[in-house]
């Protein structure tokens, strides 16, 4: 099978080994988390514990003031830390904190910059939960959202004096779009205002590594590629070295007491972690946490299959008299190809949409396909989002993240790609 790392072109710096040692990404993802020695486990254990001793008074001050330790299992666990350190390496961060879900680490991101009075500018293509959260719960705690076109030009003219963070998706779901991530970075550093990527389907840095293009904050839902199996929760935050927070009042209110000069460097992931964990308890349990270390360690694997299987597929759909629109970055007719190839390596991604005529005929002829509101599991996903996960958006919302009545999105699996082709041929009646 034809390995999609080399199908399209990288620059010199994509292409540059990643994590310790100069690693690889695959040597990154099975090495990482995992102690040298006599009598160490050859994998990453599991630390099923609520809180972790000290032997002095003095010791434990130190831990409640720096954070830096083990001290109570919401704030770090060692089976946490060591996936933690996992994600770091593969996205090429600094720091990475684990929580318990997608929309525990999206929610996390943007409060550790936003506070009420503050803005977020988002592209429209979005996962239907962090639609939720911009346009329903931030609101509630002062922070308001715009959402506009995957555009450079669109996100300029959003921009507004008190926006800090500006908000797209690696791939965006399920549109199949690509941002330009280093206009979207210019446009957001010259105002003060950091990037987040949501860079699930960029697969932990498999596909795309956000940081290297100028974001300054990485989300993961774990659930998804890094989990692969459809049988786990989970999500992270992961943070770069060259954000700027000198013009975030929630950094350097207090001068010199401030968070900016109390945390340096570290503020920013300091917050994270504060936030998400400390305060509000979004906490990943160890045998999650256990079971997504395991998931990374065939993510490469996985996701150049199925990025694979998925062109195929795309391919083939497009081509066919009873499919309408397909869309997915790696068709050379795309609108977004150019920046996939730009930003993505090793593939397009394992996930596209096309339109049939009736979605529920489709759907109830399928019989290696499964209908399920999940991506990235090893078996081949379908769902209709007009009626799911984006069905309680507004009409208007919903054609801008690229869905219509007659939309399917379809996640792809490990499954034979004759197969698939098979049922999908015959669903299509």
């Amino acid at each position: 099978m034809t390995d999609l790392r080399d199908a399209e072109p990288a620059t010199e710096a994509q292409n540059t080994p990643a994590g310790t040692g100069g690693w690889g990404f695959e040597t990154t993802a099975v090495q990482t988390g995992v102690a040298r020695g006599l009598g160490q486990t050859v994998g990453i254990p599991i630390h099923q514990a609520a809180a972790f001793q000290f032997e002095t008074l003095e010791q434990a001050q130190e831990e409640f003031q720096l954070n830096q330790g083990l001290s109570y299992a919401r704030l770090q666990n060692p089976t946490v830390r060591a996936l933690e350190e996992r994600i770091t390496a593969l996205e090429r961060g600094t720091a990475t904190v684990a929580l318990a879900s997608g929309q525990a680490a999206t929610f996390t991101a943007i409060l550790s910059v936003c506070r009420a009075g503050d803005h977020v500018v988002s592209t429209g293509s979005l996962f239907g939960g962090s639609a939720g959260l911009l346009n329903n719960i931030l609101p509630l705690m002062g922070v308001t959202a715009t959402i506009t076109e995957n555009t450079p030009q669109a996100i300029e003219a959003a921009m507004q004096p008190q926006t800090r963070l500006v908000w797209a998706e690696t791939i965006g779901n399920p549109a199949g779009d690509v941002p330009d991530l280093e206009a979207f970075a210019a446009i957001a550093h010259e105002r003060g205002a950091l990037l987040g990527i949501d860079n699930t389907w960029g697969g932990v840095g498999y596909l795309c590594r956000p940081l290297e293009h100028g974001a300054d904050i990485v989300t993961h839902s774990l659930t998804k590629w890094a989990g692969g199996h459809g049988s786990v929760m989970g999500g992270s935050v992961t943070v770069g070295d060259r954000h700027d927070l000198t013009r975030n009042p929630i950094y350097t209110d207090g001068g010199e007491s401030g968070l900016l000069s109390v945390r340096g460097e570290g503020a920013l992931a300091w917050r994270q972690r504060w936030f998400g964990a400390h305060q509000l308890g979004m906490t990943l349990a160890p045998h999650n946490a256990f079971l997504l270390a395991q998931g990374l360690e065939t993510l490469a694997l996985r996701l150049g299959r199925e990025s694979e299987t998925a062109l195929a597929l795309a391919t083939w759909l497009e081509r066919h008299p009873r499919v309408g629109r397909v869309s997915y970055p790696g068709l050379p007719g795309s609108a977004h190809h150019a920046l996939a190839r730009r930003y993505l390596r090793g593939g397009f991604g394992a996930v596209l949409t096309f339109e049939v005529e009736d979605p529920a005929a489709f759907l109830a002829r399928l019989r290696v396909l499964r209908i399920a509101p999940n991506l990235g599991d090893s078996r081949t996903l379908v769902v209709h989002p007009w009626t799911t996960t984006h069905g309680k958006m507004p009409e208007a919302a919903r054609r801008a993240a690229g869905v219509s009545p007659h939309t399917i999105r379809m996640s792809v699996g490990l499954e034979d790609p004759q197969d698939l082709r098979a049922d999908i041929e015959g669903a299509l009646g």
